[in-house]
């Protein structure tokens, strides 16, 4: 498996999301229908299931969060997203979009702008959800579905909101990130210039 930084990283397979492992905190799970692929990955990155402590999502989203019921671990996850996977919003959560269900689930850590895990600084990047956020450590940017490689962004039309998703991109765009670890898609140096595509191309949306 390659590392960025120390950062294990999981390309995701089918719908999954990609899924990135970093101390004891995995960041996203997929759908849970590629967990034996996400755990062997793990493992054949030299670490083990058994150090972990936390998932960490970057947002509420089914393709994110749904093998977190595979993983006997805390949940991280900004407050303004947790109340959807907490009542087992199928809709919010889009696991009726996926064709399948989603059963409540327990928020352990409600994250706040400013909260750090590790070395990462949580930021709050509405847009795509209301709650989605980007872990930063000055170097390294894991955007979640705010920011893609090559100028791509989170679509908006699931809950989230155009007007927010640019503001979000104009606040990322001001970082120095060397290397940018998305939710889907490649992982790429130069963040900086994806970012800047992005805020770019944002500016022809509604």
């Amino acid at each position: 498996m390659p590392k960025i930084n120390d950062i294990i990283v999981i390309e995701g397979r089918g719908y999954d999301s990609n899924v990135y492992v970093f101390e004891d905190v995995i960041v996203d799970t997929g759908t849970g229908q590629n967990m034996d692929y996400i755990l062997k990955s793990i493992k054949e990155a030299g670490c083990s299931v058994g150090d972990l402590s936390l998932i960490v999502n970057t947002h509420h989203h089914y393709d994110h969060v749904g093998g977190n019921r595979y993983l006997d671990l805390d949940v991280a996850m900004h407050a303004n997203d947790a109340q959807a996977l907490e009542e087992g919003d199928e809709d919010a959560l889009l696991a009726t979009m996926f064709g399948t269900t989603m059963d409540k689930m327990e928020v352990t850590r409600k994250l706040s702008e400013g909260d750090k895990i590790h070395n990462f600084e949580v930021l709050l990047t509405p847009g795509h959800t209301s709650g989605s956020i980007c872990l930063y450590d000055g170097e390294t940017l894991l955007s979640g579905d705010t920011v893609f490689a090559g100028g791509g962004f989170g679509r908006v039309d699931l809950g989230g909101d155009m007007g927010e998703m640019r503001k979000s991109l104009e606040r990322l765009d001001k970082l120095d990130v060397k290397y940018l670890l998305p939710g889907h898609g490649p992982a790429v140096e130069d963040g900086s210039q994806h970012i800047k595509m992005a805020c770019e191309i944002s500016t022809g949306f509604y």
